[in-house]
């Protein structure tokens, strides 16, 4: 089988991921909540002979690939195919909690190269974008029905294009003559609505749009914080939980929710008496987020912008750590 994807990070994930302690080492439960084709969890079961792992994504056909290639393992690896926080919301009590939780935020260099689903530019493709198929609304969905104002608003705050008004309204403009519906077609009205000087700058001027449009489609950040929140409590005590964002939104929801489970006391300060436990319910191991090498950008671009964050569980938290956090 063809793999696409590198998965970022990889030898971060190893080493700030690692089972730690005899027990763990022995018998260690992971969950990857973003399986992929399976790159980060072929590489965590090679290494540690000890682990087993439950691989999450909402994409089945993806799953397939990554269910070929990690069928080595046999019985140490076992799939879910759903939306992360719908797992997480609804893990069973009485079910074993993991030892070690990933989440990469990154979408799979399959989905632009291989799904036939719209999310690159590059090619002429229906305007779908969607990870579950079966759901929800798709791009297209979003082009041809939300409103201007609506349009120019998901543009700018998804992915702070600075010419969200100008290309919501040549959007808006087009589809009266049809039905916008290929990934091409929108990448060119894109190209004609932007001026010339912005349309030869480091990035194609569609690239913001595309991104906007797949965070909308798939609810990315709404999803997040609640997720987050509901894997650290399923994550067994001392167990570690590490998140890989790709973009400045992503990594200011991880990064707000960590520092709030590192802190002694999330309570107001006009409030009187402590209600949140006043003691950390994590520890922040990566004080600062780890980036890729300059050695890992050469070889695989798509890595340049992730960031990777720690933290080792202490205690259950309570709803009060995602107060300050985007969406709560």
């Amino acid at each position: 089988m063809e793999i696409v994807h590198t998965p970022v990070l990889l030898n971060e994930c190893l080493e700030w991921l690692s089972p730690v302690g005899e027990s763990f080492e022995n018998d260690c439960l992971m969950i990857d909540s973003t399986l992929g084709e399976g790159g980060h969890t072929n590489a965590f079961l090679s290494k540690y002979p000890g682990l087993s792992v439950i691989g999450l994504d909402a994409d089945k056909n993806i799953q397939a690939r990554a269910r070929e290639r990690l069928s080595p393992f046999g019985k140490r690896i076992s799939f879910y195919n759903g939306w992360f926080n719908d797992f997480y919301a609804e893990y069973p009590a009485e079910d074993r909690k993991p030892n070690l939780i990933l989440f990469d935020l990154g979408i799979s260099v399959y989905h632009y190269e291989k799904s036939g689903r719209g999310f690159s530019f590059r090619y002429d493709e229906p305007l779908d974008m969607r990870l579950n198929t079966g759901e929800g609304e798709s791009a297209a969905d979003i082009v041809n029905l939300k409103k201007e104002e609506e349009l120019a608003h998901i543009l700018y705050v998804y992915s702070d294009e600075k010419m969200s008004r100008r290309i919501a309204r040549a959007i808006v403009e087009a589809r009266k003559g049809g039905r916008i519906v290929s990934s091409k077609a929108l990448a060119d009205i894109v190209w004609d609505a932007v001026p010339a000087s912005y349309r030869y700058g480091p990035i194609h001027p569609a690239t913001r749009t595309f991104q906007a449009l797949r965070i909308a489609v798939n609810s990315e950040l709404k999803r997040l914080p609640k997720a987050l929140h509901d894997a650290f409590n399923v994550l067994a005590d001392g167990g570690k939980m590490g998140v890989i964002t790709f973009h400045s939104l992503e990594d200011r929801i991880v990064k707000n929710y960590f520092r709030n489970l590192g802190k002694q006391c999330v309570c107001p300060p006009e409030q009187a008496v402590c209600s949140c436990g006043g003691s950390p319910c994590a520890e922040i191991l990566t004080r600062k987020p780890l980036e890729p090498t300059q050695e890992e950008v050469k070889v695989n671009s798509p890595s340049r912008s992730a960031k990777l964050r720690v933290v080792r569980k202490i205690r259950d938290a309570g709803m009060e750590r995602l107060l300050n956090v985007e969406g709560y």
